[in-house]
C-alpha cells in the first residue's frame, strides 16, 4: 500500500515505518490517524514481519496532533450539531486511542526511535511501543495542557505504568519537557544515543536479534508482558500456563536449541496469517 503520511520497507523481516512529513513536523493530520494502524495491521497481518520500528524523517520525531484537526463549534441555531458533538467527539476520539491500541496489539513488537520534539501525540505513540531508544537530543512533553487539553489517547492509561506517578503528574500538569537522559534514567528510554542515525541503527539491530528468535514465543512473551501488566499475579500465572499448554511446540524449542548450537537464525516456523474476517477452514 501507498500512505501519505508514512513509509515504509520490510527487509529480512524487519519493517521500518518512517513518519514522513518533515515539512510539518510530522504533525499528525486525519491521514496518518487511518494510516498508521492500517500500515501496522497489514505488516502483522501477513505472518512474514517479526519486528516493526517506527522512526521519522525531518528536524523531530512529531510536533503531536495536527491542530488542523480541529472543527469550528457548532452553530448554536443547529440542533442536531449541538445535540450530536459530545458522541461524535468521543466516537471520534476512540478511534483515534484504536490507533495507537494498534501497536499494542499486533503480534510482533514494535520498536520506536525517535529524534528531537516528542510532542502530545508523539508521548501516546511511543507508549503504546514495546521499546523505545531515542536520540541525545530527544525530548517529550505532555503538550496538551499548554492548549487547554487533557491528553485522551493513550497517554496516562500507558505512562503511569512506564513512569512514577508523581513524575506523569507533573508532565501533565506543568506541560514541561523530559529529556532523553532523563527519560533514561527513569526507564522510560530503554537507551540515549548520540543521534538519530545511531538510534535508527540500534533500533534495527535490536529488531533484528528479535526478528532471530521463535515468532510464535516472542508473541507469547508480548501478550504475556502486556497481560501481566494489567491484571494481578494470580491471573498472570494462570494464563501463562495456559497459553504454554496450547502454544508451547517441542518443535520451536528445538530449532532454538540447535540455533544456540550453531550461530545463525534457527529454523522456526512463521506466525499463521492474520485475518480480520471470519473464513472457512479454521
Amino acid at each position: 500500500m501507498s500512505y501519505q503520511t508514512l513509509s515504509v520497507s520490510v527487509n529480512d523481516g524487519v519493517a521500518l515505518v518512517t513518519l514522513d512529513r518533515p515539512d510539518q513536523l510530522n504533525a499528525m493530520n486525519a491521514d496518518f490517524w487511518n494510516e498508521l494502524p492500517a500500515a501496522v495491521r497489514e505488516l502483522d497481518a501477513g505472518g512474514d514481519v517479526r519486528a516493526i520500528v517506527i522512526n521519522a524523517n525531518g528536524k523531530h520525531f512529531t510536533a503531536g496532533l495536527d491542530l488542523g484537526m480541529f472543527s469550528a463549534p457548532p452553530d448554536p441555531a443547529d440542533r442536531t450539531a449541538r445535540v450530536q458533538k459530545a458522541a461524535r467527539f468521543r466516537q471520534h476520539t476512540a478511534l483515534m486511542q484504536q490507533s495507537f491500541s494498534a501497536l499494542e496489539d499486533c503480534r510482533v513488537p514494535v520498536i520506536a526511535a525517535l529524534h528531537g520534539g516528542c510532542i502530545g501525540g508523539g508521548v501516546d505513540l511511543i507508549s503504546a511501543c514495546d521499546l523505545r531508544y531515542a536520540s541525545a537530543d530527544a525530548f517529550l512533553t505532555i503538550y496538551e495542557i499548554n492548549v487547554g487539553l487533557t491528553a485522551d489517547v493513550g497517554t496516562f492509561p500507558r505512562l503511569c505504568k512506564l513512569l512514577p506517578e508523581g513524575i506523569v503528574r507533573e508532565l501533565a500538569y506543568t506541560g514541561r519537557r523530559m529529556g532523553a537522559e532523563e527519560a533514561e534514567q527513569r526507564g522510560l528510554f530503554n537507551a540515549v544515543l548520540d543521534d538519530r542515525e545511531a538510534t535508527l541503527k540500534k533500533a534495527l539491530e535490536v529488531a533484528r536479534e528479535i526478528a532471530g528468535k521463535s515468532p510464535l514465543a516472542v508473541h507469547g512473551c508480548k501478550r504475556m508482558i502486556t497481560y501481566a501488566r494489567d491484571h494481578n499475579t494470580a491471573d498472570a500465572l494462570d494464563y501463562v500456563v495456559t497459553w504454554n499448554a496450547g502454544m508451547l511446540h517441542v518443535e520451536e524449542v528445538q530449532a532454538a536449541i540447535e540455533a544456540g548450537k550453531h550461530g545463525g537464525d534457527g529454523d522456526f516456523t512463521p506466525l499463521p496469517p492474520a485475518h480480520d474476517r471470519v473464513k472457512g477452514g479454521v
